[in-house]
């Protein structure tokens, strides 16, 4: 595989973008597209409802528009992507049993579950609890939280983040997995995965938000509805129960069995820790749940290259919100992800606008807009398995979701910093603005892994993701600490909820210096020859090099 040669980057150099400048990326524009996709009659953009008929039609309309061709399946812009979509339905019963006496959950206050398998009701009667610690099997660290237990007919409990995540600087543990960068081991699905894997009956993380990344009320925004790809064994792979519990349920739970919850942490960041049974405290539910197939849709279009059409670089972020809830304070129920995602897939336009005002570069760059992003990354997955262009000769994919709307700033924040060498491009289009790279400040919240760009990542293709969650950024007005204000506020009062959007007293001149960089680098990466890789100590580099053949 060819790395960036100097003389390659010298010249790359020579092509700066103007400083303080968001060139041909009007915010006015990402602006007035927001305010389209955001507004109440698409409904919060939830996949398989009203709104997506709608979204999906605009979102043709304006590929249409701006002179796109199609890349999807049959000669359209669309992709078809079979989903199974789950509700679980009230009343739902949850209790743990102690010394046969009966404690009740709540859902949604203590418990919030999501159902994966296609049937009509999940029922488990007095199931055993074990406590797996983490729940990490990585032999490559040396690490098995399992030791071999037995999980078939029990519930597994999980702590969310890594073995390492709260580890002081003397413990044998810190810096074994990510310290505060987590790895994939810290995602829950990676837990629910294994658990299934196990042949566990049911898997509960206890939510804490430092390790989470975010607070109870981002756990429930689904309000029990959840999506999945069309699966040809759904029980080999889900639980019947997934879910999570708070922190103060756990409390409890634990000590019910006579087990102090704190220390038993301690011990989950050792790597001699066993798995603990919860003696004497067993989990009933009883949930109906309702599942119906259905499909819904990417949409992606492109630009064909001039020179090496077969190689592309892509630019996406994802259509999809969280639709309809229950009435906030105020009543309202749409949830309308003006910055998760509108303004990512607005920016996307944007760039495709840019490139349509030029000639056609040497390679094909393609223009995504994925569907069930919320629900588990499953429409840039779906592309994953059945892409519409090749994935070993795709150069990059470069990846919008969550842009700030409080005005330019002297930084840009990058998420999963040291993972390859699209960092590199990113910091020289931010230099051309006068601006400079700053690592995420979040890592803890493992934001690389959420979001569309790792279901490319995962085949091997390069990819970098802005995402104004990662960290406040050093804002013309105001500095970091601004930044990194708006970021908290976002976080813990409209992130999947109702105030998710559009405003008129938004500022998105930083945003759309933030569209802009992902402009020029796609410019230097359309140029022939320009093969990024992963550093040499990312998990993703031996995928790459498997296909390094390819682009020789």
């Amino acid at each position: 595989m060819r790395l960036f040669a100097a003389a390659a980057l010298s010249i790359l150099l020579a092509t700066a973008v103007q400083a303080q400048d968001s060139g041909p990326i009007d915010p006015q524009r990402l602006s007035d597209m927001v305010k389209v996709m955001a507004s109440d009659e698409f409904e919060g953009r939830s996949p398989g409802s009203a709104g997506e008929a709608k979204t999906v039609e605009y979102l043709v309309r304006e590929f249409t528009a701006l002179g796109l061709e199609p890349a999807g399946e049959n000669g359209t812009f669309l992709q078809d992507v079979p989903l199974v979509r789950f509700q679980v339905k009230d009343p739902s019963i949850f209790a743990f049993e102690v010394g046969g006496l009966s404690r009740p959950l709540a859902r949604n206050q203590d418990i919030s579950v999501t159902l994966q398998r296609p049937v009509d009701r999940v029922t488990i009667s007095q199931a055993p609890l074990v406590f797996v610690g983490y729940g990490v099997s990585a032999p490559e660290r040396d690490w098995d939280d399992y030791k071999g237990v037995d999980l078939a007919g029990k519930v597994a409990v999980f702590l969310i983040n890594d073995p390492d995540f709260e580890a002081g600087p003397g413990e044998p543990v810190a810096g074994r997995f990510g310290g505060q960068a987590a790895t994939y081991y810290a995602r829950w699905t990676y837990k629910w995965e294994e658990a299934a894997r196990r042949g566990a009956l049911g898997a509960l993380i206890v939510h804490e938000a430092p390790g989470a990344g975010y607070g109870w009320s981002t756990v429930i925004a689904s309000n029990g509805e959840a999506f999945d790809i069309v699966r040809a064994d759904p029980a080999k792979d889900k639980a019947a129960l997934q879910g999570w519990i708070t922190r103060e349920a756990a409390v409890e739970l634990f000590g019910d069995a006579g087990l102090d919850f704190e220390a038993l942490k301690v011990a989950a960041r050792r790597a001699d820790f066993r798995p603990v049974a919860l003696e004497g405290v067993t989990l009933s539910a009883d949930v109906p749940v309702e599942h119906a197939r259905l499909v819904s849709r990417n949409v992606i279009g492109k630009i064909t290259g001039a020179a090496r059409p077969t190689e592309s670089v892509v630019f996406a972020a994802h259509w999809d919100a969280y639709g309809l809830g229950a009435p906030d304070a105020q009543g309202r129920r749409v949830r309308p992800g003006a910055l998760d995602d509108a303004i990512g897939v607005a920016g996307v336009m944007e760039i495709a606008r840019a490139f349509k005002a030029a000639p056609p570069p040497p390679r094909t760059l393609v223009f995504a807009a994925w569907t069930a992003e919320e629900r588990g990354l499953l429409g840039s997955e779906y592309f994953g398995v059945h892409p519409t262009v090749p994935l070993e000769t795709m150069a990059a994919n470069l990846t919008l979701d969550v842009l700030q709307p409080v005005g330019p700033a002297r930084d840009v924040v990058l998420i999963g910093a040291g993972q390859n060498e699209l960092e590199d491009l990113l910091a020289q289009a931010a230099a051309g603005q006068n601006r400079t790279v700053t690592p995420d400040a979040h890592p803890e919240r493992a934001l690389f892994y959420r979001a569309d760009h790792f279901s490319l990542a995962r085949r091997g293709v390069p990819v970098l993701l802005l995402m104004a969650l990662g960290g406040g950024q050093d804002l013309i007005a105001g500095g970091r600490e601004a930044g990194e204000r708006w970021v908290g506020d976002y976080t813990a009062n409209c992130y999947h909820k109702t105030c998710d959007a559009w405003s008129a007293d938004w500022d998105l001149r930083g945003a759309a210096q933030d569209v802009a960089l992902f402009h020029e680098m796609g410019r230097r990466l359309a140029e022939p020859g320009v093969w990024p890789n992963w550093k040499a100590d990312s998990e993703f580099r031996p995928v790459r090099d498997a296909t390094a053949a390819v682009r020789r």
